[in-house]
């Protein structure tokens, strides 16, 4: 009776142990700077949907926002391989990195032939800095 408890309680230590040093890769890294105190943002999302804020753990994403997140990491896919980086226009607010496995891309608020998954990372990154990291903006 002790053999089969003791192999259990065995098992159950090994993969207790082999799941807390696997970690999610991250998606995307993003830093927005601004021009007022409070818009400036760090913000990195992982897989999981663990997200940082000016390097500070917040809560996860939900669904919809780790979707969202997802998406637009699979849309960066052929910006951030050229590298892309757009200017920005006089009245730009807003200049953002955005990094991920297949590169980064730099762009403001307001650069001309932005493609749409730069627009969504826009929304997203005031979504969360909302919510999630408990910014104005």
């Amino acid at each position: 009776m002790r053999a089969p408890l003791a192999a259990c309680a065995a098992l159950a230590l090994t993969l207790a142990a082999g799941c807390g040093g696997v970690q999610a890769a991250d998606l995307f890294i993003l830093t927005r700077t601004g021009p007022t105190p409070g818009t400036t943002l760090t913000l990195l999302v992982n897989e999981e949907g663990r997200v940082d804020c000016n390097g500070v753990a917040k809560p996860m994403l939900d669904d919809a926002q780790l979707v969202q997140a997802r998406t637009i990491q699979e849309d960066l896919h052929d910006p951030a391989n050229k590298h892309l980086a757009l200017a920005p226009r006089p009245g730009s607010v807003f200049t953002y990195t955005v990094r991920d496995p297949d590169g980064t891309v730099r762009f403001s608020d307001n650069s001309l032939a932005q493609p749409s998954v730069l627009h969504h990372l826009q929304l997203f990154a005031v979504q969360v800095a909302q919510r999630s990291c408990g910014l104005s903006q």
